[in-house]
């Protein structure tokens, strides 16, 4: 890492440590707290790399395609698409506006980390639309649907690589399927059979069909970026330091997790050894938050992700912060 950066972070480690009343911080205690803050500062660059990227693909799929041509999306995209069709409000005013309830509802269910970052990305989007002059593709409406449902999937799907959302819709659905014995993706295609009958409504049945084929053109491409953000994701993690990763689970993240009392097939000696492993599950927004805590206590454990399919019983969403007394 860059020497100054270095400095920096180790300036930080020690007055946090000074906060904590260490009088005069060792080195070994300054030590693995640099190294924490590390990974946080690499993840977090990776995260907004994402988020940058993620932004202006989305805005070229917005006004190199979609908005020259009246065309709408899902989601509240779509609605801001829409609202843009029938007032006087510009779209990166719109975006902000329709965003803002769901930003609301990520910070309550999800996390203010992913409440600010989703903030951020979705007022960095709605500047680049409203500023950047993006050249007009093509006036070939199926050519519009696909690629612009493409460049539009492709800005939602690196947006959630990095942490964050610039579409707020998918929030609702994870809020309403904790609450109705409904799947994320059946949450989104309600929201979005609404949307597309207003379409047809307000602009033209031929218009609210263009819209579906953009919006299964987005659809697929998030999927292809992130695997969906409907899924779920099961996490086993195998490490020496168990115990501190637990401990970061349920205290840190307030995620329930399984211990399996394990044993390694083959350890340094060549004998098998005893080990605990522990299994979660997280959603797909949660998934780069996960990985930052697993890096900061162990960059050497052996973490599998697989993606869940369904899921019953249990308690997959946080647990509630006890009361402080």
């Amino acid at each position: 890492m860059n020497p100054f950066l270095s400095k920096i972070l180790v300036d930080v480690a020690r007055k946090k440590l000074e906060k904590k009343q260490v009088e005069k911080p060792t080195k070994k205690q300054i030590i693995p707290l640099v190294r924490k803050l590390e990974v946080e500062v690499s993840h977090a660059v990776k995260e907004y790399i994402f988020i940058i990227f993620g932004v202006f693909s989305a805005g070229f799929g917005l006004k190199g395609f979609l908005l020259p041509n009246n065309f709408i999306d899902g989601g509240a995209t779509g609605i801001s698409l829409l609202l843009e069709n029938i007032t006087s409000l510009k779209i990166g005013t719109l975006l902000i506006i329709v965003n803002l309830p769901f930003i609301y509802l990520a910070s309550k269910t999800i996390g203010k980390k992913f409440a600010i970052k989703s903030a951020i990305a979705i007022i960095f989007l709605a500047l680049v639309v409203h500023f950047i002059n993006y050249p007009i593709i093509t006036e070939d409406k199926l050519l519009i649907a696909v690629f612009g449902g493409f460049f539009l999937g492709s800005g939602i799907g690196l947006s959630m690589r990095g942490g964050s959302v610039i579409d707020g819709t998918e929030v609702l659905a994870i809020f309403l399927s904790r609450k109705f014995s409904l799947t994320i993706g059946d949450v989104l295609f309600l929201i979005n059979i609404i949307i597309f009958v207003a379409g047809a409504y307000v602009l033209s049945i031929e218009t609210a069909l263009y819209a579906m084929l953009t919006y299964l053109s987005a659809a697929k491409t998030v999927d292809f970026v992130v695997d969906g953000v409907e899924e779920y994701v099961g996490v086993t993690i195998i490490s020496n330091k168990h115990e501190e990763l637990r401990f970061t689970l349920t205290k840190k993240l307030r995620r329930g997790c399984t211990i399996y009392a394990g044993r390694g097939g083959y350890g340094s000696t060549g004998e098998s050894y005893d080990k605990d492993i522990i299994y979660t599950v997280v959603t797909r927004l949660e998934l780069a938050k996960l990985q930052t805590e697993i890096d900061k206590i162990d960059r050497n454990a052996f973490v599998i992700m697989g993606v869940v399919k369904d899921l019953k019983g249990g308690m997959i969403k946080k647990k509630p912060l006890k009361d402080q007394h």
